[in-house]
């Protein structure tokens, strides 16, 4: 499944030469993340409270391939293309239309509030799945 969540680019958003300032893209991804989680019935501040862990970004890998600019219509799509006992490797992309942007690669893991690792919990693993492709 490929989750999508849209947004629309403000002029905070840009630079002086009204393109999305690269951090940016880190923030939308992120937004888009949560999106997809919450869409799947998971809702992070419970599985802190109830479960003890929490998702953390492992790693990233990030290709820049074209200039978003202010009030672009921005739509990220989200797949989990692997998942394991403790992480998941999840793939962006931003898109304008048809055209790509930005795409990301990203390893979500999962910890424990006291730092270390820590398995997804077999309920919250089962809804990931269905993010599956």
């Amino acid at each position: 499944m490929t989750h999508t969540f849209t947004l629309r680019v403000y002029y905070e958003d840009t630079d002086m030469a009204g393109i999305v300032y690269y951090a940016n893209y880190l923030r939308y991804i992120e937004r888009a993340r949560s999106e997809a989680v919450r869409d799947v019935g998971i809702e992070q501040l419970s599985m802190r409270d109830d479960d003890g862990v929490v998702f953390v970004v492992r790693g990233m890998q990030i290709e820049y391939l074209r200039p978003a600019r202010f009030d672009d219509v921005l739509t990220i799509e989200t797949e989990t293309t692997a998942l394991k006992a403790a992480t998941m490797q999840m793939f962006q992309t931003v898109r304008r239309g048809e055209e790509v942007l930005f795409t990301a690669d990203v390893r979500v893991a999962c910890m424990g509030l006291d730092g270390r690792p820590a398995r997804y919990p077999a309920e919250i693993r089962q809804k990931l799945a269905v993010l599956q492709g």
